[in-house]
């Protein structure tokens, strides 16, 4: 009943109930464009385009673009060529002065920096493009291209899928800006959950129909996906809450001196990083394949075979030290130790027992590595845990990546996120519902 009572209420709020049929459009309108196939192939014949993302690390592209990859759509580079872009320009933000002092200006900065990030994204689909289109090539048989495979198509085609990056980032800032939640990560998540049904139903005929375990393993997974979900939760919400005491201010606009004020705390996330280790991370699983690519050396293709194998001994392990490299490194970055204790210095603010300054900010930093370890462990393992349930359980690979990794932490993540905004906006209704009260009664009096 609560729960019922939580929509209604939001259906009530003509501003909240707005943003969230906004949403809603936008996101079926990204949906709907992940079905349309580039002009001048035949859609009959993308069935070995879709047995070449079934498994691997194309596989896990697929699942990101929410099988746009494998329909060979419009939108089949999605949207990480604006996330790739996002972090090289974040990446160039630590060394290039010019992109630090924009970091400073506030509201005019971000603005060059978004714009600076669109430039960049449509240079980085502009060379994804045409790799991508050869792919085609090299996978599809000859009769699936009507037009043929001439430069006119892939000239076109780059085009188009050039056009349909940007009109999908030009949907996820409309979602942030008009919806609710954020509008890059909602299609991301859209468009995994997208690929979750199919995996589902695929791993329940191989337990059921093909006598591999039952109903007994279907159950045994759910409580183990279920587990894996809480886990998720608990890492993305889990804090470590620093007291703080404020010195209470005298009539005469000074501190008083030995009087405590309010105490208060300031929330450090376990995981500060969010998924971003695991994104950096999976992107520098690409390097080795594609530097091995281009010998034909035993060793070469080895090392090929090794690193395509998302769910192999040693891809995970270089994973998983890769994600507990990048949580320290991202954290360090985006953790302004300096700052946050030169701003509790100048409201007045200190820890107990440390002075404030230089020593609150070593002493934040201190607190800070500490949690990070636990945390970029316990983030390492929930992205390696799909090949353990592989392994262990011989769960089907598609529905083996929901169990962990990048797909989960970001459905939980933007879950939660949206969730929140929904909540303030629940409790704002409330505030405005007490104040007009509040005038009314006064107005009878």
């Amino acid at each position: 009943m609560k729960f019922i009572n939580t929509i209604q209420n939001i259906w009530k709020i003509e501003e909240l109930k707005n943003r969230i049929l906004v949403t809603l459009g936008l996101l079926l309108v990204y949906r709907f464009g992940a079905q349309v196939v580039l002009p001048g192939i035949d859609a009959a014949q993308l069935s070995s385009l879709a047995n070449q993302t079934d498994s691997g690390l194309l596989g896990l592209l697929n699942a990101f673009t929410g099988g746009a990859f494998s329909n060979a759509s419009v939108f089949a580079l999605g949207i990480m060529p604006y996330i790739s872009a996002s972090i090289v320009v974040q990446l160039m933000g630590i060394a290039i002065p010019y992109l630090q002092k924009l970091q400073k200006e506030g509201e005019s900065g971000r603005k060059k920096i978004n714009q600076i990030t669109r430039w960049l994204t449509i240079a980085i689909t502009l060379v994804q493009g045409p790799g991508y289109i050869y792919n085609l090539f090299a996978t599809l048989p000859g009769e699936a291209f009507l037009l043929g495979d001439n430069l006119t198509f892939v000239i076109s085609s780059v085009i188009i899928l050039t056009t349909g990056t940007i009109f999908a980032m030009w949907l996820g800032e409309k979602i942030t800006d008009k919806g609710i939640g954020n509008g890059i990560s909602l299609l991301i998540m859209v468009g995994i959950i997208a690929t979750l049904p199919q995996a589902f139903i695929q791993e329940f005929a191989s337990r059921v129909f093909e006598s591999n375990g039952g109903m007994v393993m279907i159950l045994i997974e759910l409580v183990i996906w279920f587990a894996i979900i809480m886990a998720s939760v608990m890492l993305v919400m889990a804090v470590r809450q620093i007291p703080v005491q404020y010195a209470r201010r005298s009539a005469s606009g000074g501190y008083e001196k030995n009087v405590f004020g309010s105490r208060q705390y300031i929330p450090l996330k376990l995981n500060a990083s969010g998924v971003m280790p695991i994104i950096f991370a999976q992107a520098i699983m690409f390097i080795p394949v594609a530097l091995a690519g281009l010998s034909d050396s035993d060793t070469a293709q080895g090392v090929t075979a090794a690193f395509q194998n998302i769910f192999g001994f040693w891809y995970n392990l270089v994973f998983a030290l890769l994600i507990i490299v990048f949580t320290y490194f991202y954290t360090a970055i985006t953790v302004p130790t300096n700052k946050m204790a030169d701003d509790l210095k100048r409201s007045g603010g200190f820890i107990p027992g440390i002075r404030p300054g230089t020593e609150t900010a070593e002493y934040l930093d201190r607190i800070m590595s500490q949690i990070t370890l636990p945390g970029s462990i316990f983030l390492a393992l929930i992205a390696v845990f799909p090949a353990i349930v592989f392994s262990l359980l011989g769960v089907q690979q598609s529905w083996a990546l929901f169990f962990g990794g990048t797909s989960l932490l970001i459905m939980v993540g933007v879950a939660i996120d949206t969730m929140q905004q929904v909540n303030s906006y629940l409790l704002n209704r409330h505030y405005d519902g007490l104040m007009k009260t509040g005038k009314n009664r006064k107005a009878v009096a």
